[in-house]
C-alpha cells in the first residue's frame, strides 16, 4: 500500500493557481445561448424477430387529461392515485401513443393498422426506409378511427398497391353498425379485404388470434420465424400501468368490458408464461416489451437490448 503524502508547498502551490482559475472563467466571453429544442421521440424502431424485420411506427402521440374518466373507471381514486405513483406518472393526465407496425417477412411487407391519418404514417414509414406503394398488405386489427383512419384520404387510398385482411367477426359487426368511420374507411375497401378468423394465417409465420373484447372481433397476431416470436397485440390493452397492470380495470374503449378483461388475463397470463415479447399499439414508443406477473396483476417491462445483439 502506497500513501500519498502533500507538503506544505504543494499545498500553497494549489491554492495560489485557483483565483488565476477564476480569472480566467471570469473574464471569458460569454457565448450565445444554445436553443432549446424541445423534447422528441423516434419516427420509428426496428428489431429482428428471426428471419423478419419487425418495424414500429409512431403514427402520433398525444397528451390527454382526466385519465381516470379512460381507465380504471372501476377502481376508487386512491388506488388509481397509488398505482400512478408506484410508477412515477401524473394521474392528472396521460400520454397517448399510436403505432402502427411493418412487419418485413423477406417476401413480402406488411402493415399492422394504419394509424389516426395515413400522413403521419406514410412520414413515419419514409423516416425508417420505406415507401406507402411497397406496402403488399395492410392488417386491420379492429375498426377504431385510429387504427382504420389511414386507409384513405384526401387523396385517395393510401396503400395504393395493397390488399386487405381484417376478421370477419370485427368486420361483420361493424357492417351492422352505424359507423361514419367504417363507412367512409373501411367499406369501400370490401372487395379487396379478406375476412379471416382465429387461427387464420395473413402469411407464413403471422397467424391470428381472437383477443375479443375491445371490439366484438379485435384481433392480435403470432409473428413466428427461425424459432422466435412475438405478439402483435394490438389493443388489448391501453395503458402500461393503467389496462396491462390493472386488467381488471375497465377501460371506456373496450365496448364488451368483461370480455376485454378476461382477454387481458389471458394474454398476459401466455406472454408472461412464456416470456414472449409485444408489440403494444398503445404502450410507450417504440411500444415493444415484455409482461412479468406482479401481486394479483402484471408489470410492463419495456424491452432494452435484447433485440439488437448478434
Amino acid at each position: 500500500m502506497t500513501t500519498s503524502t502533500f507538503s506544505r508547498r504543494t499545498m500553497l502551490a494549489g491554492a495560489a493557481a485557483m483565483p488565476l482559475a477564476a480569472t480566467v472563467a471570469s473574464t471569458r466571453p460569454a457565448m450565445a445561448a444554445a436553443d432549446m429544442m424541445g423534447a422528441t421521440l423516434p419516427r420509428f424502431n426496428r428489431i429482428r424477430i428471426g428471419g423478419f424485420e419487425v418495424t414500429t411506427l409512431l403514427g402520433g402521440t398525444r397528451t390527454v387529461p382526466d385519465p381516470q374518466t379512460i381507465f380504471g373507471m372501476n377502481a376508487s381514486e386512491e388506488d388509481f392515485a397509488a398505482a400512478s405513483e408506484a410508477n412515477m406518472i401524473p394521474t392528472d393526465k396521460a400520454q397517448f401513443f399510436f403505432t402502427p407496425t411493418l412487419v418485413n417477412t423477406g417476401s413480402e411487407l406488411i402493415l399492422f393498422d394504419t394509424g389516426l391519418d395515413g400522413g403521419a404514417t406514410v412520414a413515419a414509414m419514409q423516416a425508417a426506409g420505406y415507401s406507402a406503394d411497397q406496402v403488399d398488405t395492410v392488417v386491420i386489427t379492429h375498426m377504431h378511427g385510429d387504427h382504420i383512419g389511414g386507409l384513405s384520404g384526401d387523396g385517395g387510398v393510401t396503400f395504393g398497391n395493397a390488399s386487405y385482411v381484417t376478421g370477419s367477426t370485427e368486420y361483420d359487426a361493424w357492417a351492422g353498425m352505424d359507423n361514419e368511420g367504417f363507412e367512409a374507411k373501411v367499406r369501400p375497401l370490401a372487395e379487396q379485404m379478406t375476412m379471416i378468423e382465429d387461427g387464420g394465417s395473413v402469411a407464413s409465420g403471422i397467424t391470428a388470434m381472437a383477443a375479443f373484447g375491445h371490439t366484438p372481433g379485435h384481433m392480435a397476431y403470432m409473428l413466428e420465424s427461425e424459432g422466435q416470436q412475438l405478439v402483435l397485440a394490438a389493443d388489448f390493452a391501453n395503458h402500461y400501468v393503467w389496462s396491462l397492470g390493472y386488467p381488471d380495470w375497465e377501460v371506456r374503449f373496450d365496448m364488451d368490458k368483461a370480455a376485454a378483461a378476461a382477454t387481458r388475463r389471458r394474454m398476459l397470463d401466455m406472454m408472461a408464461a412464456d416470456k414472449l415479447p409485444f408489440v403494444g399499439y398503445h404502450m410507450p414508443f417504440p411500444a415493444v416489451g415484455f409482461v412479468t406477473t406482479r401481486d394479483n396483476g402484471f408489470e410492463y417491462v419495456p424491452a432494452s437490448y435484447q433485440f439488437v445483439m448478434d
